[in-house]
């Protein structure tokens, strides 16, 4: 795995272009192109917003929109990564086919081409901040280290499914009901202190987006720094998915060439 890890950076060069594709690509045709980046999480935004503050009251939260918006960049690059990983492999057969290159640059680029829409969509998520009276704070420090380690942890899921999908082609359907399960299983509309009070330690250890949502509110929202103990663990949990996604594909690498 070092010597694929080793060989990958050899090829950064390539990862950048296709990053540099996938962003071209994905609003070639669009009128608004990257804006689009910025109007996708705000009109998200908008909806939940009516709903739960509308239609459905919701006044145990303050700030909701900005809350919720916390919470739908993080989850949108965590589906976004997921949903572009699945086909990155079995989308490119013909160039894999032509060309010798690590297979995981395909995947990855995936992810942090979607990276960078999160970024930019930061912007927003800053005016807003600003705009509800929430003041720039030390600790949002912490945000570049929150990023890194999703990063990994979304590189491992990609690394899996994208060699999954090649030889199991009914990943994509499964995938897309098991993400909107995920979904609402994650408190991107809700605080889960007031849904599963009694569960929230497990719900933690068991879905990793909901630590990292519930992290980036207290560095965002409340400027504290996250405890080194649930830092740590979550970071442990984005090592371990990233060692054993990048370790079934580079299993599965080895057939790719006669699945395809």
């Amino acid at each position: 795995m070092l010597t694929r890890l080793t060989e990958l950076f050899k090829y950064r060069e390539l990862v950048r272009n296709l990053v540099i594709r996938d962003l071209k690509v994905r609003y070639k045709s669009s009128f608004l192109g990257f804006v689009w980046s910025l109007l996708n999480p705000l009109l998200m935004m908008l909806v939940f917003t009516v709903v739960f503050t509308v239609m459905m009251p919701n006044k145990s939260i303050e700030k909701f929109p900005v809350f919720l918006l916390t919470a739908i960049l993080p989850w949108n690059w965590c589906a976004a990564s997921i949903n572009g990983g699945i086909g990155s492999i079995v989308g490119n057969a013909n160039l894999i086919k032509k060309v010798y290159f690590p297979r995981e640059i395909l995947p990855a680029s995936v992810v942090l081409s979607n990276m960078v829409n999160y970024l930019l969509a930061l912007i927003v998520l800053f005016a807003m901040l600003l705009a509800f009276g929430v003041e720039i704070q030390p600790m949002f420090a912490f945000l570049p280290i929150l990023i890194f380690i999703q990063m990994i942890f979304l590189l491992g899921l990609a690394f899996f499914v994208s060699a999954l999908n090649v030889s199991f082609r009914d990943t994509e359907v499964i995938t897309e009901v098991g993400i909107m399960a995920w979904f609402f299983l994650t408190p991107v509309f809700y605080d889960i202190h007031d849904l599963f009070p009694q569960y929230e330690r497990l719900m933690y250890i068991l879905n990793p987006m909901a630590s990292f949502i519930s992290t980036y509110r207290l560095v965002l929202l409340q400027g504290a720094g996250p405890e080194p103990y649930f830092l740590l663990r979550t970071l442990a949990t984005s090592l371990i998915v990233f060692a054993l996604g990048y370790a079934f594909f580079i299993r599965q690498s080895r057939l790719f060439g006669e699945e395809l």
